[in-house]
């Protein structure tokens, strides 16, 4: 039985409660939103979700992460601003949970073996010999990259 064009795109409004844990809300049991809602709701991200990152993620790839949650949001919902303000492990906790709703998952495996990619350790080590932020190393270009990277085996 095939299925029909609104049953493929049914999905797409369905929404999710997610339960946050009171250590996500309050690090260190700081205690102060122990009577604060302990849920938010959730929804699927679309394609045209996804577009709508990709293109802001060109001009800064810091705010990926927080426009996933911002656009999955639908109680409460935020800016891009309020969200991109949230502690990093409310952010963490949450976009685990929108790329499990929106079936956008990362193998352990898959992602053990891209944090061996060549590129992946050249832009670790010229961070770490440099100073340089990720953004600035992914400004270089690859001859740029492989002369720094020779320039630190030559010069230790």
């Amino acid at each position: 039985m095939m299925l029909t064009a609104e049953e493929l795109l049914a999905g797409s409004q369905l929404t999710f409660t997610i339960d946050l844990p009171p250590e996500v809300l309050s690090p260190g049991g700081n205690g102060s939103l122990k009577n604060a809602p302990q849920a938010v709701r959730l929804k699927p991200l679309t394609v045209s979700d996804l577009q709508i990152i990709s293109r802001a993620a060109k001009e800064s790839d810091q705010l990926i992460a927080a426009l996933m949650v911002q656009r999955s949001l639908v109680e409460p919902a935020l800016s891009v601003a309020e969200a991109a303000a949230m502690p990093i492990g409310l952010m963490q906790h949450l976009l685990l949970e929108v790329n499990r709703i929106s079936g956008i998952t990362t193998e352990v495996d898959d992602f053990s073996s891209s944090l061996e990619a060549p590129m992946v350790k050249a832009t670790f080590l010229l961070a770490k010999e440099f100073g340089w932020t990720p953004q600035q190393v992914n400004e270089l270009t690859l001859g740029q990259i492989l002369l720094h990277l020779q320039m630190m085996k030559q010069c230790p």
